[in-house]
Order: structure tokens, then sequence, then C-alpha cells
């Protein structure tokens, strides 16, 4: 994400504060070498294995796994008549993944005949990450997508004086609050659970899932929906904010601003 998102050197408007030129299109394709074993599951079956996938990275896009074609299970993909046509890629031609009554439709592409400029994509084909039912990275299960080794997250405790208001009353004060850093996001300040007018929030029904935090509760106060998230069970880079609570929303006002990330 830190290559292809925000200013980063691969993306669309890598910033203005750099001694170097980039020669080259305004849509830039990067290819990684990925270092660790990789599964997809679908059905009960082991439909990609590989240890030679590689990172696509892609200006405005989140990195995408390529896997050689060898290592995955062919003989459980249809073709399908279903293309698409990607200008600096070429046409892509798309596979239904099928085990027994299931099937996950037009769920892997590749591109047979890539643009000359792309033609490193030949023999390799990527996979839509939802669709299938588990992803192991080594024998780890990832949610949301494989994590970027360009991105970092990264929480450091600090004496901030931090206020959550909304029309002036405070929802949450604290002087010992935790700043999140995380690459191409905005800082975040993480407030202690005991530090937050719980009574006034209620856990909602919404979780979403970041790979590299874990998967997210969110809060809401009257009138104010989702206003809140927490990591109740975050992964190891992020451990530092369990037990602490996140604020975000139109109706409030955060005193400080956080800091430029």
């Amino acid at each position: 994400m830190s290559l292809t998102m925000g200013p980063g050197p691969l993306a669309g408007s890598p910033g203005d504060e750099v001694n170097f030129t980039i020669k080259g299109p305004e849509h830039r394709l990067f290819m990684q070498d990925f270092p660790r074993r990789v599964r997809a599951r679908f059905a009960g079956e082991t439909v990609l294995d590989t240890e030679r996938g590689k990172l696509l990275h892609e200006t405005g896009l989140l990195p995408v796994l390529y896997v050689p074609e060898e290592d995955v299970r062919t003989g459980l993909l249809e073709k399908t008549t279903h293309s698409t046509y990607c200008p600096f890629k070429g046409d892509a031609a798309y596979w239904t993944v099928r085990v027994g009554d299931r099937a996950a439709e037009n769920a892997v592409w590749a591109y047979p005949e890539p643009k000359p400029e792309s033609s490193w994509l030949r023999g390799y084909m990527a996979f839509y990450w939802h669709p299938m039912d588990a992803w192991f990275d080594e024998d780890e299960q990832v949610h949301g997508h494989l994590r970027d080794p360009f991105h970092r997250v990264d929480a450091r405790r600090t004496s901030r004086h931090v206020r959550v208001l909304r029309d002036g009353e405070v929802i949450a004060e604290t002087r010992r609050p935790l700043l999140l850093s995380e690459t191409g996001l905005p800082n975040r300040f993480y407030i202690p659970a005991d530090d937050v007018r719980r009574d006034l929030l209620t856990r909602g029904d919404k979780r979403t899932v970041c790979p590299y935090k874990g998967e997210a509760t969110y809060w809401s106060l009257d009138g104010a929906e989702n206003a809140a998230w927490s990591y109740e069970d975050p992964l190891a880079d992020a451990a530092k904010i369990a037990g602490y609570l996140s604020f975000d929303h139109g109706a409030l006002t955060i005193e400080p601003a956080p800091p430029r990330a």
C-alpha cells in the first residue's frame, strides 16, 4: 500500500519533495516475490498452494497475488466466456472454481497474452480473495488480503490531552492515549476504555477485518451510528490497542486533531 497509495513512489501523484524522477507511465506496475507459502481453500479443497507467489503492486490498487499456473488445481477450474481488458496488462481470461455443487464464478483470472511491457504475467493466475473460503500465509489463516510488506502499523504511547465531544458534551477524555500510525492512512488516537463514557455507547452489529490490526467492533452514540471502533483481540502488530477505542464521525469533535501521518 505504501508503494501505490498516497505519496508512495508508484502512486499517481507521489509528491514533489523528492530529488528524483521516475521516467515511465503514470500507471505503474511492479512485480515482487512473496516470501512465504500461500494456500487458498474452497469447499474443503486446496485450490492453490504456492511458494512461488508474486505480489503485483499497481498504481492506486492494493497488491494482488499472482501464482504460477502449475501451483493451481486447474482440474477444479472451468474456463468461462467472461473477459476484461486492462490497458496496462492486456486481455484477461476468467475461470470459475467448481467443487461438487459449489461454484465461485469468474473467481480466477490470467493474462494468456499480456502486453509486451507486462510480459512477466504470462503463466500466472490470480484469485479474487473473498470467493475463497480461507487463505493461509504459511499455517496462519489471514483475512482481508495478504499483508503488504511495505505497510506498517505503529502504536505509540503519548501524554497528549485528548477529548472527544459532541455538541460540547464530553464523550471521552484522556491524558494517556495511544497514537496509531498506519501506512497510507491518517493517524488515529486510541483512548482507554476507562476514559470513555461507555454508558453513552451501544455495541453495533458492524464488523470489519483489517489484515494488520484484526477484527474491529463498532460502537454507536444516539444519532451517530458507528462513531467508534475497537479491536478486542488485535493482531500482534497492533497488540497495544486492545481495550482502547478510536472515534471518527461527522457529529464529533476530536481535540486536538491527530497529527499528520
